[in-house]
């Protein structure tokens, strides 16, 4: 057997288990390649002859898992998203831990399970540098293209990540609640929503585009999100300071010990396959954890079992019929 393990040393805060996987797999006379790919090194580069091994690893948080398996939608080359990141979302609503060997296990057997992917299609926001004052009409770019696994989001999902990107090394997931409480009183946007054809006006801090219910801290985005039915849950942030969201995470919160759907009139949820998202002002976007430099509007698709993901035979997967 042979198997491409793609390293993002630095996800995670540079978490060491991952190397014991990899000891794992030599131990057990597995041919692994690995290619290191932080400091800009391009993942999708990384696997562009994945099809020359059995398996693929990505081990690193949900930005490098969504990216390689985005760099490997529609082939045959099965993905296993080791948790070597900060949230690791995928990995959760996947049934895989750390443990090292349990990932040899699954590796081994081969157990697969064809998942969707989201596509969104955005324009690259310029920036102008600061002290210098853009002047003209901006420059017309060719659209960009990224993919995502969990959840993507503009507005203030967007905003909490970018701010908690810097206090990942120091407080891990809890980096995302501090720069939430940085960002108390979000901004509101009017967002304008055509979903399969059909137009909603609403008003908003924020729209999240779910594939995967299940978030860091194990807690319940929505109920309804399967990530095998070729739709998504687009769900719109009506909250208007983060005190409204309080509801919302204590009924996350009662998901796990009954089954509690209220998520209070702070969240409007829809579903689609196909979502233009347009919002005055615009907003920022991020997919699976990384911010895009691109704002609204743009427009997310539903790729129908686009991935092939390792999965643990013995685990029923929330949102996943195996």
């Amino acid at each position: 057997m042979r198997v491409l393990a793609i390293n993002n040393g630095r996800s995670g805060g540079g978490d060491a288990r991952r190397y014991d996987l990899l000891a794992e797999l030599c131990r057990r006379g597995i041919e692994t390649t690995v290619r290191a790919v932080e400091d800009g090194a391009s993942i999708t580069a990384a696997v562009a002859d994945a099809a020359d091994f059995d398996a693929v690893a990505a081990l690193g948080g949900d930005g490098t898992v969504s990216t390689a398996a985005y760099a490997l939608r529609s082939t045959s080359v099965p993905l296993l998203s080791y948790p070597a990141g900060t949230a690791n979302a995928i990995a959760l609503n996947l049934g895989i831990t750390a443990d090292p060997h349990r990932c040899a296990d699954i590796l081994e057997r081969g157990n697969t399970a064809r998942i969707d992917l989201g596509e969104i299609v955005y324009e690259q926001q310029h920036r102008a540098p600061k002290g210098i004052e853009r002047r003209g009409a901006p420059r017309p770019t060719a659209p960009l293209t990224s993919g995502f696994v969990a959840v993507a989001g503009v507005g203030f999902d967007a905003e909490m990540m970018e701010r908690g990107a810097e206090l990942k090394p120091q407080f891990g997931a809890a980096a995302y609640l501090f720069a939430a409480l940085g960002n108390a009183s979000p901004r509101m946007a009017r967002i304008e929503l055509e979903l399969d054809g059909t137009r909603v006006e609403t008003e908003g801090s924020g729209v999240l585009l779910v594939n995967f219910g299940r978030m860091q801290f194990d807690l319940t985005l929505t109920h309804d999100s399967n990530a095998q039915d070729g739709m998504l849950e687009v769900v719109v942030i009506k909250a208007r300071h983060i005190t409204d969201l309080l509801p919302a995470v204590a009924a996350a919160y009662l998901d796990r010990i009954v089954t509690y759907p209220d998520r209070t009139q702070v969240l409007d949820t829809y579903r689609a396959r196909c979502a233009k998202v347009t919002c005055t002002p615009a907003l920022r976007a991020q997919a699976d954890g990384e911010v895009l430099q691109g704002a609204t509007p743009l427009t997310c698709s539903v790729l129908p079992a686009a991935a092939t993901f390792l999965v643990p035979a013995e685990t029923a997967v929330p949102g996943v019929g195996l």
